[in-house]
């Protein structure tokens, strides 16, 4: 006879046997070389932050596939007269911690987005005073004409007030000053995802939000994520191993070397797409003695013909060849899209690889010896970043331009060069934005309060482009804008204040049950994202 005890288990297997399985739960694993900055949503406008933090922050607009702007925590908004925009909110939205969204949380972080501490204050500057008409409606009242309204509207997050007053955290964090606060490490949108776990340099975990609005509509948002770790790995073979492995459903940045491997690589896919990010070279052009390097009676960058001697030395085909292994686009703008500039090849034309007229200009300038000097470089911020300054280095010795390379994370290359600590540096700039306004603003134009110049490291201060370019921002004619914005840009490029490089590429390398969608902006929307 069978054992009472044993028939129980029998009886209890046969009934979990016709109890559906619990669906598994899809976990999305994705890595990149670096790490998000900071979790405050207006302290750092960096590509990879931004990207993970607007999964769990929105704002009144939302990109799709395409970046075209479309509606986000607003449902609608029209422009009431020159100096005025109204927007209506959508109904029924709640922060992660059940509080509801309302037009005061809008004008809070606006408001917020405008402190000096902040790193897109020249974008939320640019939408002058936010009001709230009442809880659903929020009207932007501008000193000056803004043609790219939408567009600096689409930088600024929304925040809980009652949160962040709660939390003592009402204004952005000074991150070049390296403090810290609750924001750093904790969070409360309205996205898609909520913060679950926040570890620097280790992971950071993400769950979903049930409640978001955003589901609803399964065509646009048909993700299926209901967990998101994100693993910051810096070694390039490192991250190849684990998505390889299976450890990572998603790599980022894949080393262009290993995209071929990958290609022929069983169960991983490449989703291929350009970035919407142009890499540059930048010089200290405002003291009068290098900061870092041999010289100290004066400055050489100062010299037009030592930066146009730079610039010739450049070998941009050997880095698109050799080091980026074709995955870049040689370009001579020095602007992200060629968008930008209306199209004007004149203005993308790049000046020539030519030793024999750098060697010359470096002579005529003085400087037929060479000098010394220090070039500040991150290591996992854009594609081969670090492999890009070592290559310039060899390439500027051929005019005996001697440079040493200081290379170091993102973590500690922002705060550095934000205060202007710098006399040559490697940047990238790009996202979303297509416009020249904002790239004209934050990287050309000379520092000023209000976050103007604010990534103008090396401190250009060059008369006839700032009449330009403010003039174009203030112009409310399409056709007479084009003009000016296209004189603001060859001003600035005729007179080498930058050297550019390349647009970069980024293709993603994916396990094959995921699906996801490459944007120019190197913007992983973790809504679009499905598993099988």
């Amino acid at each position: 006879m069978r054992h009472p005890f044993a028939l129980c288990l029998a009886l209890l297997a046969l009934l979990l046997a016709t109890v559906p399985a619990p669906t598994v739960a899809q976990t999305l694993r994705w890595a990149s070389q670096g790490d998000s900055l900071t979790m405050d949503p207006h302290s750092q406008n960096e590509g990879l932050t931004n990207a993970l933090n607007g999964q769990v922050y929105e704002r009144l607009v939302r990109r799709d596939r395409q970046l075209a702007i479309g509606p986000g925590l607003a449902v609608r908004w029209q422009q009431t007269g020159p100096l005025t925009w109204r927007f209506t909110l959508r109904p029924g939205v709640r922060f992660h911690d059940g509080t509801p969204l309302t037009a005061d949380d809008v004008v809070f972080s606006v408001q917020r987005a405008q402190s000096p501490q902040a790193n897109i204050a020249v974008y939320a500057n640019a939408l002058g005073t936010a009001v709230a008409v009442d809880a659903q409606t929020v009207e932007f009242r501008l000193p000056k004409v803004n043609p790219v309204f939408l567009q600096h509207v689409d930088t600024v997050f929304v925040m809980s007030r009652a949160w962040a007053e709660k939390h003592r955290v009402t204004r952005p964090l000074d991150f070049k000053a390296r403090e810290e606060s609750h924001a750093s490490f904790n969070a409360n949108g309205t996205g898609p995802y909520m913060l679950v776990q926040r570890q620097p340099g280790i992971r950071t975990v993400l769950r979903r939000n049930p409640g978001w609005w955003g589901w609803a509509d399964r065509a646009a948002n048909p993700g299926n994520v209901q967990e998101v770790v994100f693993t910051p790995i810096a070694n390039d073979a490192t991250r190849l191993a684990a998505l390889i492995s299976g450890e990572i459903d998603l790599v980022l940045d894949p080393a262009p070397r290993d995209l071929q491997r990958l290609r022929a690589t069983p169960g991983v896919k490449v989703i291929d797409g350009p970035e919407n990010r142009v890499i540059f070279v930048g010089m200290d052009q405002h003291r009068d003695e290098l900061l870092h390097g041999s010289v100290k009676d004066r400055n050489p960058f100062k010299d037009r013909r030592v930066r146009l001697a730079m610039a010739h030395a450049v070998d941009i085909e050997a880095l698109r060849t050799r080091l980026m292994s074709g995955m870049a686009v040689p370009t001579g703008a020095l602007w992200p899209s060629p968008q930008a500039a209306y199209g004007d090849a004149a203005l993308e034309q790049r000046l020539p690889f030519d030793l024999a007229r750098a060697r010359a200009l470096m002579a005529e300038a003085g400087w037929a010896e060479g000098f010394e000097v220090t070039m500040d470089c991150p290591n996992n911020r854009y594609v081969n970043d670090e492999e890009i300054c070592q290559a310039l280095a060899a390439m500027w010795s051929q005019i005996r331009l001697r440079v040493r390379v200081n290379a170091m994370p993102r973590a500690l290359w922002f705060p550095k060069m934000e205060k202007f600590d710098t006399s040559l540096y490697l940047l990238g700039w790009g996202g979303a934005v297509t416009d020249a306004e904002t790239t004209i603003t934050p990287v050309m134009r000379f520092p000023a309060p209000g976050g103007t110049g604010l990534y103008n490291w090396g401190r250009v201060r060059n008369e006839r482009f700032e009449q330009l370019a403010q003039a174009q921002g203030l112009e409310p004619d399409p056709a007479r804008r084009e003009e000016l914005v296209k004189a603001a840009l060859r001003e600035y490029k005729e007179q080498v204040h930058l050297i550019p490089l390349h647009r970069q590429m980024i293709p993603w390398a994916v396990r094959a049950p995921v699906d996801a969608a490459h944007r120019a902006d190197n913007w992983l929307e973790t809504a679009w994202v499905t598993m099988r």
